[in-house]
């Protein structure tokens, strides 16, 4: 069930590599492929009274994976994201709790 969320790409990009990246999240993490998520957030960025660039940043919202696994699949994503012609990109992840997590009225 990653979330991915990028901000400051183009969607258009996103959507030509949007295939090859879950395949091959899918096949890291070993989970459905209708689990994952990918959603871009346009926002626009003000900096000393101008608007600015954005810079690229995808978050992950999921159930902890480890520290290794989390170290690779920001890998993953930084390649990627890197192949769409961004030099530069933060991946942030947020874990979240099953207990606070709901899908259709229940907790995980």
């Amino acid at each position: 069930m990653p979330i991915l969320k990028f901000n400051g790409v183009e969607s258009r990009k996103l959507c030509d590599i949007s295939k090859e990246l879950v395949d091959k999240l899918q096949d890291f993490l070993q989970c459905p492929r209708d689990y994952f998520s990918l959603e871009v957030i346009q926002s626009l960025c003000i900096k000393d009274g101008e608007y600015v660039e954005v810079s690229p940043r995808v978050e992950i919202a999921w159930f902890d994976r480890g520290q290794e696994t989390q170290n690779n699949v920001a890998k993953i994503l930084t390649e990627y994201v890197k192949e769409m012609g961004y030099p530069n990109v933060d991946v942030i992840f947020t874990c979240l709790e099953e207990k606070k997590y709901y899908e259709n009225g229940e907790h995980f």
